[in-house]
């Protein structure tokens, strides 16, 4: 694994590797023992999209493997003002030893990875999210104990999340069910990979695709970006949303994620959310965690 860009990218072997390290990070800073693997390294963040967890985790989890976390802003680099990303990136190669990039198009992930010399981490763009739903990936196996027998049902807008969950969900071992309105599906790649698994459902029916399914997943309607489009959204995913209807659905002891913010009365209900905020904020706490494991992986 030379770096993290999309989940396509990654075998069931290496994904299960990167969780297997992070639940051993985990540990280890639960019990203050010391893991310095990234002493003198340097990680450059670029940000092209604005975030909380992205940034915070990343900073964080470089410091306590030792290492330093530079934060570059869009304002900050040349690379919104003419300069093409392949200079960019050759630049910051010979300066850093890795770098992770949140920004819109997958497509600046992969030109950074491919004429930079260091390892490159997507932190998220408009078609992949790996490090959320690594961070998802461990949740899951803490809660459950494996992903065997597992279904996993995506309720809401075929983003990001969704191309990312159905990917890595299926690659773990799980059947996987997402609901989607027409016109909001996953991107035609993902949907490509999905074929090839007979454990994988679309359907625009949130009721149908939750039956029987041991985790729920959802995403807020308009991400980021796409705030102009708020309202007519909020027409199409009308009905798109965990409640108690859906959970009645899912199995009894059905878990449920949301990689936040999350728009309460929206894409899923104030009480279905406080009901599992121990489950929502342990996945939020794994983004810390899986990403040291991507960064000993990448980078040590």
């Amino acid at each position: 694994m030379k770096h993290l860009l999309k989940m396509l990218d990654l075998s069931k072997e290496e994904i299960i590797d990167i969780l297997n390290l992070a639940d051993q990070l985990k540990y280890e800073l639960k019990h203050s023992i010391p893991h310095p693997h990234l002493k003198g390294r340097s990680l450059g963040m670029i940000f092209q999209k604005a975030s909380t967890r992205t940034r915070v985790s990343f900073e964080t989890g470089m410091y306590q493997l030792g290492g330093h976390a530079l934060f570059l802003s869009a304002s900050d680099l040349q690379i919104g003002r003419g300069e093409p990303v392949q200079d960019t990136a050759r630049v910051l190669s010979r300066y850093l030893d890795g770098i992770m990039i949140r920004t819109y198009k997958q497509e600046e992930v992969e030109n950074l990875a491919e004429y930079g010399s260091i390892p490159v981490i997507n932190g998220l763009t408009d078609f992949s999210h790996p490090c959320q739903v690594l961070a998802d990936l461990m949740t899951i196996r803490e809660f459950k104990g494996q992903f065997d027998d597992l279904k996993m049902c995506f309720i809401g807008d075929g983003n990001n999340m969704a191309n990312s969950l159905i990917v890595g969900c299926l690659k773990a071992g799980m059947t996987v069910s997402a609901a989607c309105p027409e016109g909001y599906r996953p991107d035609p790649e993902v949907l490509e990979f999905a074929k090839d698994y007979d454990c994988f459902e679309l359907t625009d029916s949130p009721v149908k695709a939750a039956e029987n399914a041991d985790v729920l997943i959802t995403d807020v309607w308009a991400s980021m970006g796409q705030e102009g489009e708020a309202e007519k959204r909020k027409l199409a995913f009308k009905g798109y949303q965990i409640n108690d209807e859906i959970m009645a659905a899912a199995k009894s002891d059905a878990m449920v994620q949301h990689c936040l913010p999350a728009h309460r009365e929206e894409e899923i209900t104030e009480k279905v959310f406080e009901a599992h905020a121990n489950e929502i904020f342990e996945e939020a706490e794994n983004r810390l965690h899986a990403q040291k494991a991507v960064m000993v992986k990448l980078m040590a």
